[in-house]
């Protein structure tokens, strides 16, 4: 899916497109409703996700409580609403960071390809793509100390050679055709074709991939809590209701399900909307509005 042809486009399987079509709408849907949760967070949430209330720990979910409540007696339903918007805001400054920085990155590797800059940058992005994100945050730790936004700034580190290498690989493709030749001729340099007549046909890889880095992002993101590297108390963080659940899973299993399960149908749905909207944005796969 990721590393497609950019001459050829992606093949699908014959009457594919109404799957897809559904799985845009389900990933569309799921992505909404946390989005939603998280937006809605910022003005209300059914309790104080700091207030702690010692008589009412660990219940189970109930009328009161949707969710349950963790062992100091908070409301679980609204510890993952905000858990929801640090997850989104992590993930999502995270791939604006990859994507931000890679892509230029890649563009001009492709347009300057077989140069000294174009080797320079590769194998800069190679030692970087060479410490996972975790690494790369317990470095960050040691100097600043653990954060959420050092958590950010560690997965968008991780993410620039995702990008770079991406947008290289499918520019390169590009460079050999006629339309750019043509461009070529009629006196364009290669930084205005990389962006005026590249670019633009590099978008449907771009957000498919931009959806995946996302989800990994949401998941980068619960490591590090889980770790306590990531968003740090009393901000919620799904990663860090998990960390503190799997001592008490025996006698509350609550406390780890619904963190579970949001990590799971988030990620879920950013890679269904992703698929689908390679679909739809792909002129090639006739399914393009």
């Amino acid at each position: 899916m990721i590393g497609a042809d950019p001459q050829t486009g992606t093949g699908g399987a014959p009457g594919g497109g109404a799957a897809a079509f559904a799985g845009l709408w389900i990933g569309a849907a799921l992505v909404g409703l946390f989005v939603a949760a998280a937006l809605l967070s910022f003005v209300w949430t059914p309790y104080d996700v700091t207030r702690i209330d010692v008589a009412a720990k660990l219940q189970g979910p109930s009328a009161a409580h949707w969710f349950g409540t963790d062992h100091f007696g908070r409301d679980l339903f609204s510890m993952i609403m905000v858990g929801a918007r640090t997850s989104l805001a992590v993930a999502l400054v995270a791939v604006g960071i990859g994507m931000g920085v890679g892509v230029p990155l890649g563009l001009t590797a492709a347009a300057l390809r077989g140069g000294w800059l174009d080797e320079l940058i590769m194998r800069a992005n190679d030692l970087v793509f060479a410490f996972p994100a975790l690494l790369i945050a317990v470095m960050i730790t040691a100097v600043f100390g653990p954060s959420a936004f050092n958590a950010i700034l560690a997965i968008g580190i991780f993410n620039i050679p995702v990008f770079a290498r991406l947008t290289r690989g499918a520019a390169l493709g590009y460079w050999q055709l006629d339309f750019i030749r043509a461009a070529q001729v009629c006196g364009k340099g290669r930084a205005r074709i990389s962006v005026e007549h590249v670019l633009p046909n590099l978008f449907n890889i771009l957000i498919v991939q931009g959806t995946i880095q996302f989800s990994l992002g949401i998941l980068a993101e619960a490591g590090l809590s889980y770790v306590g590297l990531g968003a740090q108390p009393p901000l919620p963080s799904w990663g860090r209701m998990l960390a503190e659940s799997q001592t008490m899973f025996s006698f509350a299993p609550h406390l780890a399900l619904f963190p579970g399960l949001s990590i799971l149908l988030a990620v879920l749905g950013l890679n269904l909307l992703g698929d689908g909207l390679r679909d739809r944005l792909d002129p090639r796969r006739g399914l393009a509005p």
